[in-house]
């Protein structure tokens, strides 16, 4: 786990959200290192953890001056948490006297946790949002196809105590941040790149996903919907473009409400030595009223990622379903998904 700042950089970057609009590109132009082969040296582990959230905060404009970015950070439960529990995890303290209670932490102490501390910095300019279009900075309305393809996820059909699939993918191991699209959570939030001349590959830390990316490819055409996706990629100058399709029907219902046809572009654009553009598209009319497009920064780190250790099966899991039997057997009925309004 690594605490990260954002630094302000002094580049300038014009940004582009109008509708069918080609995507921000840098206007201080960047000379980045470059592999064997020419191209932007994009490796490395990068973080993108920050305080600021997918969606625009009410009364906020996309670009934010440093005052209405302290309110952001002050008001995270991440940064009130650091200045109340810090003494929670003194090491000076030494062990807990016995019998007596251990504070009121919750599900993790703060110190377990990196959500970011600070709004995103691009280039200096800061940010009330990850979406940038629409401009009001919020996910587009479902379609009525978008919102039966959320109705039919496992999680809002069942009680959510009879079976695995009803459980999270987050809860049961199998996919957690890996994207497309990367976001920020609890913590983890960081990412590895390494290139080839044949393909990119990105693993995250949190659960481990790990993604390949082809270049000179094609998708594949055998209708096989994977995790993650079928991803491939292509260099659009100093730019990594990746476009994603063919996304498993657990992925599209659960994280990122998609259809089949549900495409997501991804740009990567390195600005400076210490920060890359991260620029994300999803374009799926049968599941929302409009294309929506999102950015952040990806702040790079002097570090390595380290193990995730969620594993299937967990124990957990098992005492949520043993207490789902239980309830069978005295006749306790719990609601569906969709009738608690999940």
């Amino acid at each position: 786990m690594m605490m990260l700042r954002c630094a302000g950089l002094a580049a300038i970057l014009v940004i582009a959200i109008s509708p069918g609009a080609a995507f921000a590109q840098g206007a201080a132009k960047y000379e980045p290192p470059r592999t064997a082969s020419g191209k932007p040296d994009l490796q490395g582990v990068w973080s993108s953890a920050t305080a600021t959230t997918m969606e625009r905060p009410a009364g906020y404009p996309l670009v934010i001056t440093r005052e209405q970015a302290d309110a952001i950070e002050d008001g995270t439960l991440f940064n009130k948490r650091m200045k109340t529990q810090a003494s929670y995890v003194d090491p000076k303290e030494g062990a807990p006297e016995k019998g007596k209670p251990l504070p009121p932490v919750g599900n993790y102490d703060v110190a377990y946790t990196d959500p970011g501390s600070r709004v995103i910095s691009i280039g200096g300019e800061l940010r009330s949002s990850w979406i940038v279009y629409p401009e009001n900075g919020k996910i587009p309305a479902l379609t009525p196809e978008g919102k039966a393809i959320q109705a039919a996820s496992p999680q809002r059909v069942g009680s959510g105590y009879d079976n695995p699939e009803e459980r999270g993918l987050g809860e049961r191991c199998i996919l957690m941040s890996g994207g497309p699209p990367l976001r920020s959570g609890l913590y983890n939030n960081n990412v590895q790149i390494v290139q080839t001349p044949e393909n990119v590959m990105m693993m995250v830390e949190m659960v481990h996903d790990v993604r390949v990316a082809r270049f000179s490819s094609e998708h594949r055409k055998d209708g096989v919907e994977q995790w993650m996706g079928d991803p491939i990629a292509r260099w659009d100058g100093d730019t990594l473009v990746i476009e994603t399709t063919n996304f498993h029907p657990g992925q599209r219902s659960e994280r990122t409400t998609m259809s089949v046809t549900g495409k997501i572009t991804e740009r990567f654009t390195r600005i400076s030595d210490r920060q890359m553009l991260y620029q994300f598209e999803i374009d799926d009319p049968k599941t929302y009223t409009s294309v929506w497009r999102g950015e952040t920064a990806l702040n790079r780190l002097d570090d390595s990622i380290f193990e995730y250790a969620c594993h299937e099966g967990n124990y957990g899991l098992n005492n949520i379903l043993s207490g789902g039997r239980q309830n069978d057997l005295k006749g306790i009925s719990v609601k569906a998904g969709a009738e608690r309004e999940e």
